[in-house]
Order: structure tokens, then C-alpha cells, then sequence
């Protein structure tokens, strides 16, 4: 007899475009309908992803809060255990720290569900005090996902969480992250960007947010040749500060604002050399996305970046804030296509061997069975 379907009421923030919410849509795609269920709960009611969940055929349920402290978090708290009971779900699976918080307490008090929270960020929260109450919840989870390896072991030594309860599930491509797009699309897509003919093209897949550190990409291209134009993927509160950077550099007619793009299509093909120059990273889904075309890649050194990219193997690393450095790394790597190819070519052969999703949607299944049906 078939067994019936593990229940997971699945927990996100919102359905704006970012890493943790990408992440979150792709995983819910691929796990096996015959085995999963997913129950979705959502604290924001609408976004440009809503219609990929919809598309799944899965319940969504909004919990509209005003704050964890308040009579709405009151009602909606009960509501959501109601439901959580009345569906019979088997594990709650959050995957941000306002997640975490609200089913954590909730779930973790008044259910008899497996709890799984995530930690998809290095050290910044969005709002002050949010860090020592989501570090309260890790204690109600029974597991905590880490996206790196260097995540997992900052829980570990600065969360507090013991090693049992944390599990690494990393990020992952879908195998069209590999299909780089045809040249012909890559010509016309440049021509659309403003970008002349036989520019040597750096782009950068992020929100424009200080955490990004879009100015670092900036700078480094005003200290490159006239022939070295840069793509800017995305949108996001730092994009009118860039652009008065941008103009004050005088490189306007040298970088280059794309907006937010919603495609299947890995952007990174369109691009000669991918950079990511953050702060802060837990783990970058536009890092292995580059690596999966074979690009050559120039990230800062910083959180889960260092479990994907070793230096002058896999990629180049700059320290954060050195702009002569990446601007010599970005002239480097204009100059030798052969070192491009055998950077590019390596860090391929590490995604497609670590970070596919097959495997990677495996290690999460596995763990879903083991908790559900210990």
C-alpha cells in the first residue's frame, strides 16, 4: 500500500524576488507531489512569485501580521496552530527570520509538528532585537538549515545550536542553469542594454542594496578601459544613490541599469565575467549561477562565498572595498581569455558535481522522511 503524502506547511515571508525567496519557489517545485504536500503560509499577501505557487495547485494561506507583539499576531497565531491542526501537517519548514519567530513560537508551543527553521543570512537582520528572538526559536526547532557550510558553523559557535540539530542543504541550480543562451540572444540583449560591439561585458545578478555593495563594481569600472562596460541586474533602495555615483564617475554611458529581469533564462550568459562584491553573504544563489555557465567569477570573500570559490581556481577573490584590486582582477581576466575559460571551466565542474538539484532536493527529501516518520 502506497504511503500517505508528508504534510509540510511551508512558511515564507513574501513573494518578492530574492535569494531566500527563489530559493524557496524552486525547492517547492521540485519536491515529489507523490511524496510531499505543501501547505503554504504566507505573512505578505502579494509579489511576482505568488503565481508560481499558484501554478502548483497548493493551498496558500495569508497571516497578515502588524508586528509580533500585537492583537493581530494574537489571532493570527491561533489561526495558523487551527489550521496546522485541523490539516494534520507533519513538519513546519520556515525559511526567514520573521518565519522562524512567528511558527516557531507558535508551532513549537501549541502543535505536535517537526519543526525545521533556516538560517539563509551571515549576520544582518533587518530590524534590531530581531537577531536575539530568532536565536530563542532555533531552541524549539528540532532542525536548522544552514544554505553553507560556513553558515552551519557560525550556528554552531555564535547561535548556540547544537551540531545535531544543524543540517547544511545548500542552494541549487536547475539543469537549464547550465544552457548558456544562444549568440544571437546575447547580441541582441547587449544592443538592448545600450552596450557597443566588442565591449568586454562584467554584469552583477543582486538587489541594488548596500549589503550588495553595487559602488565597489562601480569604482573598479571607472579604473578600467573605456572598452569595459558593466550590467546592473536588478532593483532595489541604492539604485538612485548609484546612479548619482555613476554620473559623478562619469562612466553613465559605461554602466549599465537593466531593472529587475523575470526570465528561465540564466543572465549570466549575457555577461563576459560575473562579479558579486557584497558585504555579507550566507549563500549566493547568482554565484553558482555564473559558475554553472562556466563564467569567470569575482566575488569578495565573504560568509558562504569562501565554501564555493577558492581563488585563482574556481574564481578570483578581492577583499570588500578594494577597488584597484578588482579593477586589476577585472583587467586581467579582459587580457587572457584562456585564464577566463580555465576559471570558468572548473567552477562548472564543481556546481554540476556539488549544487545540482537533484541531489540537493534528495538531502532535503531525506530529511523530511526521517523527521515525519522517525
Amino acid at each position: 500500500m502506497k504511503e500517505p503524502r508528508i504534510k509540510i506547511g511551508y512558511c515564507i515571508d513574501t513573494f518578492n524576488v530574492g535569494g531566500t525567496e527563489l530559493n524557496a519557489i524552486r525547492t517547492a517545485e521540485a519536491l515529489d507531489r507523490d511524496r510531499f504536500e505543501l501547505i503554504v503560509f504566507h505573512l505578505q499577501e502579494s509579489g511576482p512569485l505568488r503565481a508560481r505557487y499558484e501554478a502548483l495547485g497548493v493551498e496558500l494561506h495569508h497571516l497578515p501580521l502588524r508586528g509580533f507583539v500585537s492583537a493581530s499576531a494574537l489571532s493570527q497565531g491561533v489561526r495558523f496552530v487551527r489550521m496546522l491542526q485541523k490539516s494534520r501537517v507533519d513538519i513546519v519548514h520556515s525559511h526567514d527570520v520573521y518565519t522562524n519567530i512567528f511558527a516557531g513560537c507558535w508551532a513549537g508551543t501549541f502543535t505536535s509538528c517537526r519543526i525545521i527553521e533556516s538560517r539563509r543570512w551571515w549576520l544582518e537582520v533587518p530590524r534590531p532585537g530581531l537577531a536575539a528572538v530568532n536565536r530563542w526559536t532555533y531552541r524549539r526547532a528540532d532542525r536548522v538549515l544552514a544554505n553553507s557550510a560556513a553558515v552551519a558553523r557560525l550556528l554552531q559557535t555564535v547561535e548556540g545550536v547544537p551540531a545535531g540539530k544543524v543540517v547544511e542543504i545548500p542552494n541549487f541550480v536547475d539543469d537549464a542553469a547550465f544552457a548558456p543562451p544562444p549568440a544571437g540572444d546575447v547580441a541582441r540583449q547587449r544592443r538592448a542594454w545600450g552596450i557597443p560591439q566588442g565591449a568586454f561585458v562584467v554584469g552583477i545578478v543582486a538587489r541594488l542594496a548596500p549589503v550588495k555593495n553595487h559602488e565597489m563594481l562601480i569604482r573598479a569600472i571607472a579604473r578600467c578601459g573605456t572598452d569595459v562596460h558593466a550590467v546592473l541586474v536588478g532593483s532595489g533602495p541604492s539604485e538612485a544613490a548609484l546612479r548619482g555615483l555613476v554620473a559623478e564617475l562619469g562612466v553613465v554611458d559605461r554602466v549599465h541599469f537593466a531593472g529587475e529581469i523575470r526570465s528561465q533564462t540564466n543572465l549570466h550568459g549575457f555577461f563576459d565575467v560575473s562579479v558579486l562584491c557584497s558585504r555579507s553573504e550566507g549563500f549566493p544563489n547568482s554565484l553558482i549561477e555564473a559558475m554553472a555557465l562556466a563564467n569567470a567569477v569575482v566575488a569578495t570573500p565573504v560568509g558562504g562565498v569562501l565554501d564555493v570559490l577558492e581563488h585563482d581556481r574556481t574564481g578570483k577573490l578581492v577583499p570588500v572595498n578594494d577597488f584597484d584590486q578588482l579593477a586589476q582582477a577585472l583587467r586581467a581576466l579582459e587580457s587572457d581569455s584562456e585564464l577566463r575559460q580555465s576559471l570558468g571551466k572548473t567552477a562548472r565542474a564543481l556546481v554540476s558535481s556539488r549544487y545540482r538539484r537533484q541531489a540537493v532536493i534528495e538531502r532535503l527529501s531525506t530529511l523530511y522522511c526521517a523527521l515525519a516518520r522517525p
